[in-house]
């Protein structure tokens, strides 16, 4: 596999269906894309789904329709198929035991029978002797004999990579030679004991097998190169190009989170901003045109891409000026296609007839509909009328603090991340039951702070008509509200 630029480079975008798709992907989706096209390349989708536990129903479906939107078309995907296939992770998992058996026979891997317990007991151990964190070699040294004796016995195991003494060299594209030693490397695990593998191995595996050539992603991902960079020398392939873009970041410098700002394209998608200026303003973030326009379409930036006009600095995701590009291209539509777009936007088939089911039975005329339904739309609510009529039998402190962590743990519950109103309804109710809150109480916290309202259509279906994003956004801003009344709720 030739990495020199010879011949036409094959790169990929690779997420992980766990969640509603990320500005990150769709914004290293863009580098990828563009560097293709610039060299006509070929850009791979595939679908990273080894961790089940983390899997979100709909999610894989999100992710694809966020990257049309986009315009980012792929030429080869789980949809499109193509001569590398199947590009689901799930539906590779032969491919993966082939592949890890040689490297345990050889001794570049080996079994590891450790315990939960011991791992537990171990990183308490490291902790109290403020020692690095990371497995200790227990099992490294096994008879390989011994170790398969204990395999057909039915132990349970995991197969991690026996890294070597010494460091390992990660050269990047856009940030040169850089050094790991690696005592600091764990013996990764490469194999989990439900027999599914790593992100490691899998990545590693599948950018081999499908020809990828360079390997662009976010900076994040630099710490575990090395480990890859070992994973390629245990197998005796030759490595990709290594190319790490800066990591997304809010005005603070901080990582770009949906724990600050809203996260998900679904929701820039909802909130009306137009595809063409979202990705005009994504390429603004790490790429210069090489003069001082910031305007510029995305086959401009494909016909001047260089590796040399790309930025490895925080990039910063500024909402306000996502808002003035997406002001500007507005005011330069057409009337007829801002007609058109508007039209699309707010009557599109299925979210007319989301909205349609809730009211047509609460409304007394045609007129009615628009108000009813109003606060579907935008992000901002005004919460000064509807807190007088606010009535729990907790105080507003305890209601800021109930909201905080509602919006904290329905990011690390399955059912609410799925954000259906029947999962909602689960989880809202188990949260509940667990923190000793009366349903009729947190339910009039959500649906204020997602509705600005006291009564509105059926309140899980309001939430995931809303959205996860824009329920997140608004009930941080309903708990700053609440933390500056001076009065407490009384019920």
């Amino acid at each position: 596999m030739s990495t020199d630029g010879r011949m036409p480079p094959r790169v990929r975008i690779a997420p992980s269906p766990t969640g509603d798709p990320h500005v990150g992907t769709a914004y290293i989706a863009l580098f990828n894309y563009a560097f293709a096209r610039r060299h006509g390349g070929k850009f791979v989708l595939r679908i990273e789904d080894t961790d089940q536990q983390r899997y979100t129903e709909g999610s894989e479906h999100a992710i694809l329709e966020s990257l049309r939107w986009l315009g980012l078309s792929w030429d080869e995907g789980p949809d499109v198929g193509g001569e590398h296939g199947p590009y689901r992770q799930s539906e590779r998992l032969e491919l993966y035991r082939e592949h890890v058996a040689p490297l345990v026979a050889s001794g570049k891997a080996y079994r590891c029978f450790c315990t939960r317990e011991r791992l537990d007991a171990l990183r308490k151990e490291q902790m109290a002797a403020k020692a690095r964190l990371g497995y200790d070699g227990h099992c490294r040294s096994l008879d390989p004999q011994q170790a398969e004796a204990r395999v057909q016995a039915g132990e349970a195991y995991v197969v991690r990579l026996h890294v070597p003494e010494g460091k390992t060299v990660v050269t990047d594209r856009l940030r040169g030679d850089v050094e790991f030693a690696n005592e600091q490397i764990d013996d990764q695990v490469l194999v989990k004991s439900d027999g599914f593998p790593t992100y490691h191995l899998a990545n590693v595996v599948d950018d081999h097998c499908m020809g990828i050539t360079h390997v662009i992603r976010g900076e994040e991902w630099l710490s575990s190169t090395p480990k890859h960079v070992l994973l390629y020398e245990a197998f005796g392939w030759e490595q990709p190009q290594w190319i790490h873009l800066g990591l997304l970041r809010n005005a603070d410098k901080s990582k770009l989170s949906k724990r600050k700002n809203p996260v998900s394209i679904i929701h820039y998608r909802s909130l009306g901003y137009l595809p063409a200026t979202f990705l005009n303003f994504l390429a603004t973030l790490g790429f210069s045109m090489g003069d001082d326009r910031e305007r510029f379409s995305l086959q401009e930036m494909i016909d001047a891409f260089e590796w040399s006009k790309v930025s490895v600095g925080g990039p910063v995701f500024d909402p306000v000026k996502l808002d003035a590009f997406n002001a500007d291209d507005i005011r330069a539509l057409p009337l007829p296609e801002l007609q058109a777009q508007i039209a699309e936007h707010v009557l599109g088939s299925d979210r007319i007839a989301a909205l349609l089911a809730l009211s047509h039975e609460r409304i007394e005329r045609l007129d009615d509909f628009i108000p009813y339904v109003s606060f579907f739309f935008g992000g901002v609510v005004d919460y000064s009328t509807v807190l007088p009529k606010l009535k729990i039998k907790r105080t507003l402190a305890e209601a800021a603090k109930i909201l905080a962590t509602f919006v904290d743990e329905i990011e690390r519950d399955p059912q609410g991340r799925a954000f259906t109103p029947q999962s909602l309804e689960a989880f809202s109710r188990a949260f509940c039951e667990r923190h000793e809150w009366k349903a009729r109480d947190l339910f009039t916290l959500l649906r204020v702070g997602a509705a600005g309202r006291t009564a509105a259509p059926p309140l899980f279906d309001t939430l995931a008509l809303v959205g996860k994003d824009r329920f997140r956004m608004r009930i941080r801003d309903f708990i700053g509200v609440l933390k500056t009344q001076p009065k407490p709720a009384k019920g």
